[in-house]
């Protein structure tokens, strides 16, 4: 199949240029004026997909080339733009940053050539004139199949200071798509994980993107950007679906925990579990009593439980409902902060206890890609099964890993991680289901063999 969307790539010269404010909105703005706007984030990114849902009331996917494979981002791109009539693609850190030690795989600039997307560099602007032209032309020429077709200046500091970030851009011939003041009323507060969900910011958070995509309106070439979209030639692929299976009467219910505290979520994975025969319902482990009615399985992703732990600690009743599903032997998939849910304690405060295990926050961040091989048959995946994921988190797990472990990892030192027990699969990596359709397939039969 032919994909014509229109389509950007948001990039930036570094992390902390403010990418995610201006990609977001861009999403708004286009949104407001009645476009169908379809968002992406490049990477393993969690937070940001939750602001460009909001930007654009359509889901946030990711496009990740190393958890999923090159291969699947032209079809996982085609699976979430079916309909609309502009993409955003906003990218990760810096734009040719990409998997540690494995050149340009995973980057921005890999997924940008993948997608045959233009791109446009977000600079910030504070601290410099004519240096910005040196910057941009730097970025333009260091890989030529990288189409850089223009910048937004961020941050600048007043029209003299614009005209002048202006006039050395007309040096090096790279079109200015915006230029944007600096905003206080655009900031989104970030703490040790990066910004701080959607879900936890409610009003505050549409209010921040309404001001985004007022600071993007009044100070972009909309017009011209939407133009540049256009630009981009069809993209030959087939879209990507989750693999259907032969509908039955009993559709085993799987409990997917949300709310505040679990905002980690791939959009795909309810996608394929649905796909797989199963009934997805949500619960909140931080007001939900109970489970869902006739729950079979539970899927309880990342998020921030430490944030939350004396809430989610005093749910009781929730807690001891995870233990005795758990201890009947019902799949349990917990994922980073899932896990911490499962442990024993957290911050000395009590969790579910279904892993003799306690964890408690580190200064020290564990973060990066990882080569996985499934040590044991679980609901998740069989034993020797090989995927790649990420790890995320400020946490430690004492012991770090079972009697059965989840994982072997390579890198950056070989060990192993996680807990397999009964139907309990726990482990801090994360993965993404699309790169492995089956697993949805194989944690349903699980399920509803029970």
């Amino acid at each position: 199949m032919v994909v014509d969307v229109p389509r950007l790539v948001v990039a930036a010269p570094a992390s902390g240029t403010g990418k995610t404010t201006v990609a977001t909105g861009l999403m708004a703005a286009f949104a407001e004026r009645g476009l169908a706007v379809s968002p992406h984030k490049v990477g393993p990114d969690y937070i940001d997909p939750g602001y460009h849902a909001l930007a654009t009331g359509r889901p946030g996917r990711n496009l990740d080339a190393y958890m999923c494979g090159p291969e699947l981002v032209a079809p996982l791109f085609a699976h979430g733009s079916a309909g609309c009539e502009l993409a955003v693609v906003e990218g990760v850190m810096g734009l040719f940053d990409g998997a540690s030690g494995e050149g340009e795989l995973a980057s921005t600039a890999h997924v940008a050539k993948l997608l045959k997307a233009p791109v446009v560099l977000v600079v910030d602007a504070s601290s410099q004139s004519r240096s910005v032209a040196a910057l941009v032309h730097g970025f333009a020429s260091f890989d030529p199949e990288v189409r850089l077709a223009g910048v937004i200046l961020n941050k600048v500091g007043s029209d003299r200071h614009e005209e002048l970030l202006r006039e050395a851009m007309e040096e090096v011939g790279v079109p200015v798509f915006g230029s944007l003041r600096r905003t206080p009323q655009v900031a989104t507060p970030s703490r040790h994980l990066g910004l701080v969900p959607v879900a936890e910011r409610s009003t505050e958070a549409v209010d921040s993107v309404r001001a985004s995509a007022t600071m993007v309106r009044e100070g972009c070439d909309l017009e011209g950007l939407l133009a540049l979209a256009r630009t981009a030639p069809p993209l030959e692929t087939e879209a990507w679906s989750p693999p259907e299976v032969a509908a039955t009467p009993d559709r085993p219910v799987v409990a997917v925990a949300g709310g505040a505290a679990f905002t980690f979520s791939y959009t795909e994975h309810t996608e394929l579990l649905r796909a797989a025969g199963a009934d997805v319902v949500t619960f909140d482990p931080l007001h939900d009593e109970s489970l869902p009615e006739d729950t079979a399985a539970i899927v309880i992703g990342g998020g921030f439980p430490e944030v939350y732990a004396p809430e989610l600690s005093a749910n009781e009743q929730l807690r001891k409902a995870v233990a005795e599903l758990a201890r009947g032997g019902a799949p349990v998939i917990a994922e980073c902060a899932g896990l911490l849910y499962l442990s024993r304690s957290l911050d000395g405060r009590p969790m579910c206890g279904v892993l003799d295990a306690d964890a408690k926050m580190s200064g020290r961040l564990t973060l990066g890609y990882r080569d996985a091989v499934a040590l044991s048959d679980s609901p998740l995946t069989p034993a020797g099964a090989r995927l790649r994921g990420h790890e995320f988190h400020r946490t430690v797990l004492e012991p770090g890993a079972g009697p059965t472990p989840a994982w072997g990892m390579r890198l950056p030192t070989p060990r192993v991680e996680g807990f397999v027990q009964g139907g309990v699969h726990a482990s801090y990596l994360h993965t993404h289901w699309a790169a492995l359709p089956d697993i949805a397939h194989r944690l349903v039969q699980w399920s509803g063999a029970r």
